[in-house]
């Protein structure tokens, strides 16, 4: 089976996590973001913001958690599978820190091959910050960016999605994908 696995991704506060869900209530197979996962944990632990006292043991994390999702999308039956941020997401934010990263990290994205790469634009109108989301909007600029940068360096052609309402987001992806 030559399951088409397709990312979205975006800074903080785009839209991506709403799309997602509006994709699984269209009964779309979809892996969420886990990162809140992880910093929730972290809380659990003491450990206020885990990304900003050690982001490259929540890296390590992250990327462990991200490549499970690949390796389950390969065993995947439904075509397509969407996922909330790929694993060059994680080398982006750790740029965007300007903290170093093992090898493997890069491996991994090598490693990890996407179909397709939908990207969402920093969109101030509908940009909240919360106990999860640290960054202000300025920042979430400067991830896009870096995100941009590290998805084009692993050679992805890079689909924008337009700013619009939740349903016509999703529309968009779907008709690009030739699936409505």
């Amino acid at each position: 089976m030559n399951t088409k696995r397709i990312v979205i991704t975006g800074g903080p506060g785009t839209g991506k996590s709403s799309i997602i869900n509006d994709l699984m209530q269209r009964g779309f197979t979809c892996l969420e973001e886990i990162s809140r996962d992880i910093i929730l944990e972290a809380q659990k632990q003491g450990i206020e913001q885990l990304f900003l006292t050690n982001p490259l043991l929540f890296s390590e994390r992250l990327l462990d958690g991200r490549k499970q999702q690949y390796a389950d999308a390969l065993n995947e039956t439904a075509n397509p599978v969407f996922f909330d941020r790929g694993v060059p997401d994680i080398v982006a934010y750790m740029d965007f820190k300007r903290e170093d990263y093992p090898n493997h990290f890069t491996d991994a994205c090598k490693d990890c091959v996407y179909d397709y790469v939908f990207i969402l634009k920093p969109w101030q109108d509908i940009y909240t910050s919360d106990n999860e989301r640290y960054e202000d909007f300025g920042q979430a600029m400067q991830i896009h960016e870096h995100l941009l940068n590290t998805y084009q360096k692993y050679d992805y052609k890079l689909l924008d999605v337009p700013f619009d309402t939740v349903e016509n987001r999703t529309n968009y992806i779907l008709k690009t994908l030739n699936i409505i």
